[in-house]
Formats: structure tokens, C-alpha cells, sequence
């Protein structure tokens, strides 16, 4: 591998230039953003790091409690203006945010790179995401319906589709505008205020993609950047008795600490949790497809997803075949400056987890898996200014078995856990024994078995010859402990909607008690 960096810049150097983009693009700082203002906390101040280097950016003050109440009486006042503008109104403000979006996208796609050190290659294929997301709800906006029930009788029955009120999304670090998007826009499309708390790692691009929103038509408090620790601003959003529905996406445990929090104030909640997807290949695979498909499946965005493709199972007869093609492609992967757009692998988001995928790389050895190839940074990192960032070159495990401690703990950075299987029933036996299920994958030419694998592979997704497609009229989210409910797809209409029954009386019926019609 070499180095994407001609002459890259010191960490202070890099670290003024995020400065500088952040002054520009959020200009009121980190704090809560209703749509138009600012306002900073007073809490306890958290730093910013740039990942490239791990030189401090800035430091930003916690609003607390204090913030999260503001951000939660702006949106119900946001929840009354956006319903008065009802589902025509609504649909407009989406499809010209789709417009004010799609023409900022450049800069909105290098802020996400500078603060995440996502490479520039990812973070603008996830703007063009985010675009088709508010194309597609602004025209859910006007077609989200009750129906006419029929057998009723004496009576005219029908239900509606009413919005909540106010949806809190709690987002993750790795994805921070996508996810505000793909859990934000169909709460809003079905009526609702929705209140986005993004990690405390990665604030800046929901409140700018707030401002968009209210630029594009969106009334004041309608849609809320909430940025803020956990302890504080995310505990308090997550148990208001304001608060409609709760949306976290995140851990497993930290989820499950949100879900019971929530549940306890009354409020029912979507998660979606951690992965640990199996990406199996038979041995009548197209192997050069499916080496792509493997390294693009758990390398892509320096595997920070949770539907990273982290488990490799091979059918015993082509391991070596495959495995030489896996390992010929990560070789020549390309690390580097994320801005760079021929970067393919940037550093880890912040230190924290980079230490922690460190130290299960070591735990993996520790158990027996065999690294299967060194590859070291770049000269231009290893050598130069950047080196003291959170940088994981693409790190192959083989021989993790069943047993193993990476066959069953999501490590979250660029590790592809590697064992072989004999036939088909140890493949999905394989792939089903962990106790997530947020998406697999499985290549083969046979057509019946990949029918037969999607169907009984235990996951909210399945990819056959393909890997991480997506597109918001397809459902997404897990089975098992990789969560509950679905944030896309048909579904998500009866996840942001409570339906309603009305009954009308079409003509006298007899009363319930006889001695009461005597009297009239």
C-alpha cells in the first residue's frame, strides 16, 4: 500500500482546518439548533478530536437537562406549526430540502468527512442516500392513509394514522447524517416533531442538516438538533413524558439501558442494535465477485457499521482460492487521507474505539486465529504528521471458530473474522449461532439455495451475490438482540403512527339496556 498523501498536513495544521470548516458550516457553535439558532450549554465542556492526527479541534459545553428541555418545548411547539401545514405543506418542505441538499452536498459530505474521518468516497455516497431518503418520504408525506373497514354493520367504520407528537432519534458516531436522515425523515413524512440526539463525538452535521431543513420550509422546532452527553441530554430526552416514541441506534447494551429507561416513563421504542453479520460463500461462487463483496462488506467505512460483513465463512473445498483473492484485495486497499477521494479506508472515529479494536485483534490471536497477512500503513502516515491518528490497516483473522470470542462480539473496525464450513446445513447453522441478526449474505449460482438460505438465515436482511444495497421502501433492522422494529420500508408507517378507530352510527340500533329506550 501507499500512501493517498503528497505532503499532508501537520495535526495542528489539520486540526485548524476542521476548526475552520466547522466555524463556517455550524458558525453558532455545538448546541441546541431548533432550526435556526444555536444555543450553546453550560455544562461540563466535551473535546472534539480530529481523527486523522488526534489533535483537539475544540471543546464544546454539555446543555444538560437544561438543553434537553429546550429542545423538547421547541418541538412540540414545532409538532403544532408542522401539522398545520398539513400533508401537502409537509411534502413541499421535504422535496425542497431533496433540492437544497442535493446542491450542498459537496460541502455537507466534507464536513462528515472531516469530523468522522469517514473517507470522502463514503460520506458523498451517503449524501446521494440521504437525497433519495427525502425524495422518497416527501412523497410518502401526502399518501399516508387509514382505510374504510368493512362488516360493520349499522355503522360506517374507518381508522386513521395519526402521528405521536414528538419522535426522539438517539444516532450513532460512524454514520452521524445518514442516521439522522433514515430514522428522522418518516417520522417527519408522518406528521411528527422529531428531536435528533447525535453522539457526543459527532454533533456538527445534524445541526447543519437542521438549519437545511428550516431553510427548506421546515417550521422552527420541527426538526431539533440535540447534542449532548448520554448521562444528560440523552437521559432526559429518552424518558420525557412529552416524548412520543424513542429511536436508538447503537449498542446492544446501552440500547437495551434506553429501551428499559423509556419503558418504565411509558414510552415504546425502536432499536437498532449491534451486528455480527455472516457473508457465507458456497463453493459454486463466482470467487472473484465474492472476494469484492467480502472485502467492500466489512472494509467499507473502515468497518464502523453495524451491518459489516465481520464473519467470512467458507465452504472447505475453495478456502484457498478465495482467501488468496481476499488477501490480494486488501493489499492493495488504499489508506490514506480521507479527504483524498481515491482514499478507501480512513482512521477510526475517535481513540476510544480504536483502542478497543486493537485490544480484540490481540484477544483474537490470544484464542488462536492466524493473522493471515501484515499489512502496515502507508510510509506518508507511519512516518509523517498523520501518525498519531486512529489508524487500523485491514487486519484477516482465520481459523475464528465457533467458540471463538470475534465469532460473537461486534468489533466495529476493519476486522474480518475467517472459518470454513462443510456442507450447507453447517453454513446456516454457523451463521444463525450468535445472538445477533441484522443482516448475512450468501453467494452461489444455485438459485434454490440462496431462496432456501434467505429464508431460514435468522437476520433482518439477506444479500444474495451482493452486499450493503439499500434503499428506503426495502425494511431495515434486526432479528435477536440486533433489535426491534424497522425504520424503512412499509412498516415504518405504523412505527411513526398510532392508528385510530371511528365509529359512526348510520342508523337507530336497539340500546344495550332495554329499560333505557322505555324511558325516551
Amino acid at each position: 500500500m501507499t500512501s493517498t498523501v503528497d505532503r499532508p498536513l501537520s495535526g495542528d495544521d489539520r486540526a485548524a482546518m476542521v476548526r475552520h470548516t466547522l466555524e463556517r458550516e455550524v458558525p453558532g457553535g455545538i448546541g441546541i439548533c431548533s432550526g435556526q439558532q444555536v444555543h450553546p450549554g453550560r455544562g461540563d465542556r466535551f473535546p472534539l478530536h480530529d481523527p486523522t492526527s488526534h489533535a483537539l479541534v475544540t471543546e464544546w459545553p454539555d446543555p444538560g437537562r437544561e438543553g434537553a428541555d429546550l429542545a423538547l418545548a421547541a418541538a412540540v411547539e414545532g409538532f403544532a406549526r408542522w401539522t398545520a401545514l398539513g400533508p401537502a405543506g409537509r411534502a413541499d418542505a421535504l422535496r425542497t430540502a431533496a433540492q437544497l441538499v442535493e446542491a450542498r452536498a459537496g460541502d455537507l459530505a466534507r464536513l462528515e468527512t472531516l469530523t468522522t474521518g469517514k473517507p470522502l468516497r463514503d460520506t458523498t455516497a451517503e449524501l446521494r442516500a440521504v437525497v433519495t431518503m427525502l425524495k422518497f418520504y416527501g412523497g410518502w408525506a401526502e399518501r399516508i392513509n387509514g382505510e374504510t373497514l368493512g362488516g360493520a354493520g349499522s355503522w360506517h367504520a374507518y381508522s386513521l394514522l395519526q402521528p405521536f407528537g414528538v419522535i426522539v432519534a438517539v444516532t450513532p458516531w460512524n454514520a452521524p447524517l445518514l442516521t439522522a436522515a433514515a430514522n428522522g425523515l418518516p417520522a417527519l413524512a408522518a406528521g411528527n416533531a422529531v428531536v435528533v440526539k447525535p453522539s457526543e463525538f459527532t454533533p456538527a452535521s445534524t445541526i447543519r442538516f437542521a438549519q437545511i431543513l428550516h431553510e427548506a420550509g421546515l417550521p422552527l422546532g420541527a426538526f431539533v438538533a440535540a447534542p449532548g452527553l448520554g448521562a444528560t441530554v440523552g437521559a432526559a430526552l429518552t424518558t420525557d413524558r412529552r416524548v412520543g416514541k424513542v429511536v436508538f441506534i447503537g449498542s446492544v447494551s446501552t440500547g437495551r439501558a434506553v429501551a428499559s429507561a423509556s419503558a418504565a416513563a411509558g414510552i415504546p421504542s425502536i432499536l437498532e442494535l449491534g451486528g455480527k453479520s455472516a457473508n457465507v460463500v458456497f463453493a459454486d461462487a463466482g470467487l472473484d465477485d465474492a472476494a469484492a463483496g467480502a472485502l467492500s462488506a466489512v472494509f467499507s467505512g473502515t468497518g464502523q457499521s453495524c451491518q459489516a460483513g465481520s464473519r467470512l465463512l467458507v465452504q472447505d473445498s475453495i478456502r484457498d482460492k478465495l482467501l488468496d483473492r481476499i488477501v490480494a484485495g486488501a493489499r492493495v486497499l488504499r489508506v490514506g487521507d480521507p479527504l483524498d477521494p481515491e482514499t478507501e479506508l480512513g482512521p477510526i472515529v475517535h481513540r476510544a474505539q480504536y483502542e478497543r479494536v486493537r485490544e480484540l485483534v490481540a484477544l483474537g490471536v490470544a484464542e488462536g486465529a492466524r493473522q493471515l497477512a501484515d499489512l502496515p500503513l502507508p510510509a506518508g502516515i507511519a512516518t509523517g504528521p498523520m501518525r498519531t491518528g486512529n489508524w487500523c490497516t485491514p487486519v484477516l483473522l482465520d481459523g475464528v471458530a465457533a467458540d471463538h470470542s470475534l465469532e460473537h462480539t461486534e468489533v466495529f473496525g476493519p476486522v474480518l473474522a475467517i472459518d470454513t464450513f462443510s456442507d450447507e446445513n453447517e453454513a446456516l447453522a454457523r451463521a444463525n449461532g450468535t445472538e445477533f441478526g441484522l443482516a448475512s449474505a450468501v453467494w452461489t449460482r444455485d438459485v434454490a439455495r440462496a431462496h432456501r438460505f434467505a429464508s431460514a438465515i435468522q437476520a433482518g436482511t439477506c444479500y444474495v451475490n451482493c452486499y450493503k444495497v439499500g434503499h428506503p421502501s426495502a425494511p431495515f433492522g434486526g432479528f435477536k438482540s440486533s433489535g426491534w422494529g424497522r425504520a424503512s420500508g412499509r412498516g415504518v408507517v405504523e412505527e411513526f403512527t398510532q392508528s385510530k378507530a371511528v365509529w359512526v352510527a348510520t342508523q337507530r340500533t336497539a340500546p344495550a339496556f332495554p329499560s333505557l329506550d322505555r324511558q325516551r
